[in-house]
């Protein structure tokens, strides 16, 4: 499977397992994504796609997004799109 980076995550938010991601490359509800950091290793599909509390379809390269993840990632980690 490849990896293409396609963003990073900029803040994490525990208490409703939110990852906020400034996006390198457009991103799709219903693509499968990989968190990778020293400590983190998380593959999930996106299931929605937020900016400013607005669920989107899909998202473009420079956008701040909200992301719902299902386990915790942290500042820093490196988003990957998986194809």
């Amino acid at each position: 499977m490849a990896e293409e980076k396609i963003g990073e995550v900029e803040k994490f938010f525990g208490k409703i397992s939110v990852a906020a991601i400034k996006l390198s490359a457009p991103l799709k509800v219903g693509e499968t994504i990989k968190f990778k950091g020293h400590t983190t290793d998380v593959t999930q599909t996106v299931e929605s796609i937020q900016i400013d509390n607005q669920a989107i379809p899909e998202a473009k390269a420079g956008d701040d997004i909200g992301l719902k993840t299902k386990e915790k990632v942290r500042p820093g980690d490196t988003v990957y799109k998986v194809t």
